[in-house]
């Protein structure tokens, strides 16, 4: 067997490393030949990457626009590469900038089926997408378990084969309570505040969660601030968390194994009693760790009003949409207030109501007790290479 497989970020190389463990599960004895693009997961079940992936990690319009020419360059090359090889099918993961173009120039030009692991969210925002993708992609491979019809509509297989959270790791009970010694907090309530991963995030988000849990801290004077952060934007965060009470603990991965980093984090969620969050797959990290939460988010103010006028759902937390329920509450945009929010966080810290239980809800829905997405994924282009042969 033939594939062509290619992802543009570390997330993706991630899937695409377990999707190839499932193949090789399934397929064993069988000699599976790859080309591609990866990161060090895909490299080491057997893809030699065409050209670095960091060079697709790219980050927002202006990064994109002024590196065009590039990447153009490369969506071609990569084309190329496949029409060169013939596989028995294409596989992009993610990145849609680039992997959807590299999709459009191979079936111009051949009948190569393709398959795109991670649904884009027309379910959100730019439904139009899906129409768009239908006339190159045969198959999608959904993380979120509402997300088939809406590809299916525009006439696409899609298969929902699990979100990845739901098999990862989570810290034991002995990390619990060790991370709550060491860093001050058994008598304490806690609260875990985390204003996103990107210096935009970090300056527009921090002075309102500053006063959310200034108000907080003044009615709870015994509680205690864990702010968990990434490595190139730690020293921001650090500045930003000087003044506030709560006694923050910043968790810094900085100077760490990567190992040692996600038990950090795996440890600081576990420890603390809920979270304000930024909007993100965060929600889904909560819920696996069983977190209560408050979501808010805020953009400037052009991307706000874009945004807010193509939204096509009416919450953007992932757990409210999967778990089909409202309990989670969540301040976006214009509503992302000091006021209302420490209101919300007040009383989800005394009584989190129905959250547990559509953060277990959300998590059974993901896959969790299943089989793994990687797997699941192999076994959904399995199928859908045989089912196209039987056509055919």
């Amino acid at each position: 067997m033939r594939i062509f497989i290619l992802a543009g970020e570390i997330s993706g190389d991630k899937l695409g490393g377990a999707l190839m463990q499932g193949l090789q599960e399934l397929l064993p004895g069988q000699e599976i030949e790859y080309q591609g693009i990866g990161g060090p997961l895909m490299q080491a079940q057997g893809v030699t990457s065409l050209f670095p992936m960091e060079e697709l990690s790219v980050m927002g319009l202006v990064e994109i626009l002024s590196q065009y020419r590039h990447l153009n360059a490369r969506v071609h090359q990569t084309a190329e590469a496949v029409l060169a090889m013939q596989p028995d099918v294409l596989i992009t993961i993610d990145a849609p900038e680039f992997s959807l173009r590299v999709a459009k120039l191979v079936k111009a030009k051949s009948n190569i089926r393709t398959v795109h692991y991670v649904a884009p969210t027309v379910w959100a925002w730019r439904s139009g997408r899906a129409r768009k993708m239908a006339a190159h992609i045969d198959q999608v491979l959904a993380l979120l378990p509402f997300e088939p019809p809406f590809m299916e509509e525009a006439g696409m297989r899609c298969d929902f084969v699990g979100h990845p959270i739901a098999t990862e790791v989570q810290a034991t009970e002995d990390e619990r309570l060790a991370f709550r010694r060491d860093h001050g907090l058994e008598g304490h309530p806690s609260l875990l505040v985390l204003p996103g991963s990107r210096r935009g995030e970090i300056s527009r988000l921090m002075p309102i969660f500053k006063e959310v849990v200034d108000s907080l801290c003044k009615d709870r004077p015994d509680l205690r601030i864990v702010i968990p952060t990434v490595a190139n934007i730690a020293s921001d965060v650090r500045d930003a968390a000087a003044d506030w009470p709560g006694q923050p603990v910043i968790v810094d991965p900085s100077g760490v194994s990567e190992d040692e980093a996600a038990r950090q984090k795996r440890a600081a969620f576990a420890a603390t009693d809920a979270a304000l969050a930024a909007s993100g797959t965060v929600s889904l990290e909560l819920a696996a760790a069983g977190t209560p939460m408050v979501v808010a988010y805020d953009m400037n103010w052009l991307s706000r009003t874009l945004v807010m006028k193509m939204l096509l759902v009416d919450s953007v937390t992932l757990v409210n949409l999967v778990s089909e329920t409202r309990s989670v509450p969540e301040f976006i945009g214009a509503a992302c207030q000091p006021g209302p929010i420490a209101v919300a966080m007040d009383q989800v810290l005394s009584d989190p109501g129905d959250q547990h239980k559509a953060l277990d809800l959300t998590m059974a829905r993901l896959g969790k007790g299943g089989e793994s997405p990687g797997l699941r994924a192999a076994k959904a282009i399995l199928d859908g290479l045989s089912s196209s042969a039987a056509k055919h």
